[in-house]
C-alpha cells in the first residue's frame, strides 16, 4: 500500500467522525446554521428588507420571508450582477454559476467565499466515506475522471462566471492534480461529442480508477471506448473501482451500464446543484444520501400536494417523516433565502437523515389528475426492465390528451433502447402495473377507462443524444427532463422520428 493510499485511510476515519459528530446531532446543528445565517445576512440589502434584525426563531423567518423561486428572487440576483455589494450575503460573490432558466433565460446562481468549500468538500467527504466504509483505498493511486463542463471562466462585473462544474475544475486539490484526467485543454473544448472523442484518446490506454459524471454523458463515453476497443470497460480499466454519477437516477441506466462494464463496479450517489452541494451516499447498504446539515444551508420542506396552495405549511427537518413527497427550500451562505430548488425529496431515514430525489417539482404528468411524479416512472420502468430484460438508454413520458381513431387518452413513454424488445407491448404493460400499484389516482383513471394503458414509442439510436443537441443542451450537466405536463418535448421527437 502506498503511503497516499494509507493517508487516504487515516484521513477518511477522521473526516467520518467528524460527519458522525453533526450528523447525531441534526436539530441543533441546523439551529446553529439558521442563527449564523441571520446574523451574517442582517445588513445586507435582503436582511434589512426583511427585517433580519427581528427574527430570533424559524416561524419569525417563515413570517417575513416567503418561499421564493429564481424568477421571485431574481431582482435582487441582477442587483449582485450589476456589481453591488451586500445584497443576498456579504461583499460580492466570488462566482456566478451560470444555468438555464425558463421564463428569464440564463440563471446565475452566487457562489460565494463562505459557500464555495461546501461544494468541494462534499465531493470529496463521500469518497472517503466509502473509504472508511470499505478499508479499500488503493484506487487513489490511479487515475480519475470527471466529465464536467469546460473550467475556462468569462467575467461580469468583476465576479468569475461560468458553470458549476468548470469553477469546481479550479478547486482540485493539489494532490489529486497527477491523477486527473482529463487534461485542462481537452477539458476546455465547448463542443461535446469533440470532447468526449478527445476524452477517450487520452483515458484509452489509462488506469482508470474512478469514473464520475451524470449517467447518460457517462454512457456515451463508454460506448465510444467500446466501439474503439471491441472490450467492456471492465475489461479496458482493470483497475476501475468506483463509479460516482449524480444529476438523474442512475436505476434506468444500470442493466444499461453493468452489460458496458461487464462487472461489478461500487457506486457513490452525489446530490449537488449550483445552489448547493445537498447529499451524498455514505453508505454502500443503506438507501437514500445524507442530508448536509453542516455545509452553511438551512432545509425547510412543504409537502409536495399542498406546495401549490395559497399558504403551504413549512416544516424543519424534525418534523418530516419518511417515505412522504417534500418539496425542499434552502436558506444558504451563498446568499439564498426559502429558496425553492425545484426539486422533490423523500426521506429514507431520519436517524441520520437520508434523502432520495423523487422529482422535480414542475415535473410531472397531470393532465388527468394523476400526478404522476418522477420517482414513480423511474420504479416502474425498473420493475418491468426486471421483468423484461428490457435494457434501456434513456426515455421521456408525456401525456397525450387528444388522440386519434377516438381512442381514449394515455400516457406516451419516449424510450430508446439498447436494443428494441420484441415484445414491446408486454414491456408497456408491466410499466403500467407497476405505476398503477404506486399511484391510485392513475389506477382510478385506468379503471374508469379514463385513460388506456400506456403507449411506448421507441426512438432511435442517438435520438435523445440528437434532440438534446438541437436545443444546444448536449453534455455537461444537462439532462433530459424525465417528465413534462405537455407536448413540447413529444412533438419534437414525433417529427424527428418520422423524418
Amino acid at each position: 500500500m502506498s503511503l497516499k493510499a494509507l493517508g487516504a485511510k487515516v484521513f477518511a476515519r477522521h473526516i467520518r467522525k467528524k460527519i458522525n459528530k453533526w450528523a447525531s446531532d441534526p436539530i441543533k446543528t441546523q439551529e446553529q446554521v439558521f442563527r449564523n445565517l441571520i446574523k451574517t445576512a442582517k445588513n445586507t440589502a435582503f436582511g434589512k428588507d426583511h427585517n433580519f434584525e427581528e427574527i430570533q426563531t424559524f416561524s419569525d423567518f417563515a413570517a417575513r420571508v416567503p418561499i421564493r423561486d429564481y424568477e421571485a428572487l431574481k431582482p435582487y440576483v441582477d442587483r449582485v450582477v450589476k456589481g453591488e455589494k451586500d445584497i443576498l450575503w456579504p461583499g460580492k460573490p466570488l462566482y456566478f454559476a451560470k444555468t438555464s432558466g425558463t421564463t428569464s433565460g440564463s440563471k446565475y446562481i452566487p457562489l460565494t467565499a463562505a459557500s464555495m468549500p461546501t461544494h468541494v468538500r462534499a465531493a470529496r467527504n463521500a469518497i472517503l466515506c466509502y473509504i472508511d466504509e470499505t478499508g479499500k483505498s488503493d484506487f487513489v493511486d490511479g487515475k480519475m475522471i470527471f466529465l464536467q463542463g469546460s473550467p475556462e471562466l468569462n467575467e461580469k462585473n468583476g465576479v468569475q462566471l461560468g458553470r458549476l462544474s468548470g469553477i469546481v475544475a479550479h478547486y482540485i486539490p493539489k494532490y489529486l492534480q497527477k491523477n486527473r484526467l482529463p487534461s485542462w485543454e481537452t477539458n476546455c473544448i465547448e463542443d461535446w461529442e469533440e470532447k468526449v472523442d478527445a476524452i477517450v484518446e487520452e483515458t484509452i490506454h489509462q488506469n482508470m480508477t474512478i469514473i464520475s459524471g451524470i449517467p447518460p454523458w457517462v454512457q456515451m463515453y463508454f460506448e465510444r471506448l467500446q466501439q474503439k476497443t471491441n472490450k467492456t470497460i471492465g475489461e479496458l480499466f482493470k483497475g476501475f473501482e468506483l463509479f460516482i454519477y449524480g444529476g438523474v437516477n442512475y436505476e434506468p441506466y444500470k442493466r444499461t451500464f453493468e452489460k458496458l462494464i461487464g462487472r461489478k463496479v461500487a457506486g457513490i450517489e452525489l446530490y449537488p446543484a449550483s445552489e448547493g452541494f445537498f447529499a451524498f451516499q455514505d453508505r454502500q447498504n443503506e438507501k437514500g444520501m445524507l442530508l448536509q446539515l453542516d455545509s452553511g444551508m438551512f432545509y425547510e420542506f412543504v409537502k409536495a400536494d399542498t406546495f401549490f396552495d395559497e399558504n403551504p405549511k413549512r416544516i424543519t427537518i424534525g418534523e418530516v417523516e419518511i417515505g412522504v413527497n417534500y418539496v425542499m427550500l434552502v436558506s444558504t451562505n451563498a446568499g439564498l433565502w426559502a429558496y425553492n430548488v425545484g426539486d422533490t425529496v423523500q426521506f429514507t431515514s431520519t436517524s441520520p437523515y437520508r434523502v432520495v430525489v423523487s422529482g422535480r417539482i414542475k415535473h410531472f404528468i397531470s393532465a388527468f389528475g394523476e400526478h404522476v411524479i418522477g420517482k414513480e416512472v423511474e420504479q416502474a420502468l425498473k420493475d418491468a426492465a426486471e421483468v423484461t430484460g428490457a435494457m434501456i438508454n434513456d426515455f421521456t413520458v408525456a401525456p397525450q390528451v387528444n388522440p386519434d381513431h377516438s381512442e381514449l387518452p394515455y400516457h406516451e413513454w419516449f424510450i430508446e433502447f439498447q436494443e428494441v424488445p420484441e415484445d414491446v407491448e408486454t414491456l408497456a404493460l408491466e410499466i403500467d402495473n407497476s405505476l398503477r400499484n404506486q399511484n391510485t389516482y392513475y389506477d382510478d383513471l385506468i379503471e374508469g377507462k379514463i385513460l388506456r394503458t400506456l403507449k411506448i414509442t421507441a426512438v432511435p439510436k442517438d435520438g435523445f443524444k440528437n434532440y438534446m443537441k438541437s436545443i444546444g443542451k448536449l453534455g455537461g450537466q444537462n439532462k433530459l427532463p424525465r417528465l413534462s405536463n405537455d407536448r413540447n418535448i413529444a412533438d419534437t421527437l414525433s417529427v424527428m422520428i418520422d423524418k
